[in-house]
């Protein structure tokens, strides 16, 4: 396990020098200026001269490779710079973001799993039935269903026809203080559209493993032997079926990371997605750059954690094979 998870540390780094740079050279060859971006509306009458000067500042003058290679010794030491559109440093944008992120994110995320495990094994056990149709129906719906239709969607029911739920923020407007009963119940919202966005795969994967599961001679010889249905779908098809399952954990984290951007704007949740949208549109190239290399590694980790998950859950599998 410690040596897959080396290989995998040491051929991570140069695919996040492969993306920093990407990202240098896609922000360069944008038509937004972050000079104007940065100035506003007084860059509209500024002179020529202070422009010149606030670009050397920003150090958008400079040339592409060394404005890249000067952001990546400086990140290396811990320091990702400035962002010229928070105007705050990059650190800082991202410790009071991310955590609301990654809060949004793992709930979505465990709202999937379980509620699509649940589904796949009940619809699974008896194939063609009425909870296998309905459900089937709706996730292949699901799939084709934006993020941010369905989470316009919820907010008009359960927020503004119904008036249960709030419709967005992280706490209430008259509020001036971060309680957790605050926090929770603005959560609901976005992380069930998130986890339900989610959802549709996990729940094919499992019908689909389980269902194949119970045809397998070690599951018809585990009833043959007497066991309860119960002990055979949960303790032997279960197992076998969510095998494929588990690689799932890592592909789906980019359409998880995509997904949390679309419902964090437009529920407002306080994470990164209003910083990466700023960052792309201004050019904000420190800021562009971290949101970019933590996206990545966020990828990689998934890829890890679900390699790592099907060594665990079968032993066939070796890790250092």
């Amino acid at each position: 396990m410690a040596r897959m998870a080396g290989r995998r540390t040491l051929f991570a780094a140069p695919v996040l020098l492969v993306v920093t740079f990407g990202v240098f050279a896609v922000a360069a060859a944008s038509p937004f200026d972050p000079v104007k971006a940065y100035a506003g509306t007084a860059g509209l009458t500024a002179s020529q001269e202070n422009l010149d000067q606030l670009r050397a500042n920003l150090g958008v003058d400079q040339p592409l490779v060394e404005r890249w290679w000067h952001w990546l010794t400086s990140a290396v030491t811990g320091d990702l710079g400035d962002s010229s559109v928070m105007r705050q440093p990059v650190a800082d944008v991202i410790t009071e973001r991310l955590g609301w992120s990654v809060l949004l994110a793992v709930t979505a995320f465990l709202v999937a799993i379980l509620l699509g495990t649940s589904l796949g094994v009940l619809a699974a056990r008896r194939q063609g039935g009425w909870l296998d149709r309905a459900v089937s129906s709706a996730a292949y719906t699901l799939e084709a269903a934006p993020a941010f239709w369905l989470g316009l969607l919820v907010m008009w029911f359960f927020a503004l026809r119904l008036g249960v739920l709030p419709a967005g923020g992280l706490t209430d407007t008259a509020s001036d203080v971060v309680t957790f009963g605050q926090v929770a119940t603005h959560l609901v919202l976005p992380a069930a559209v998130l986890g339900v966005s989610q959802l549709p795969w996990f729940f094919l994967y499992v019908r689909q493993g389980v269902a194949d599961a119970l045809d397998e001679d070690p599951v018809r010889g585990a009833r043959a032997r007497g066991l309860n249905e119960r002990t055979v779908l949960l303790g032997h098809a279960l197992r076998s079926g969510m095998l494929p399952t588990l690689t799932l954990v890592g592909s789906r984290v980019p359409e998880l990371i995509t997904g949390a951007l679309l419902v964090e704007t437009v529920f407002s949740w306080p994470g990164i997605a209003a910083a990466t949208v700023q960052a792309a549109t201004s050019v904000d190239f420190p800021l562009l750059a971290a949101l970019t290399v933590l996206a990545t590694a966020a990828v990689l980790a998934g890829n890890l954690l679900s390699d790592l998950l099907y060594g665990l859950a079968d032993p066939r599998v070796g890790f250092d094979g």
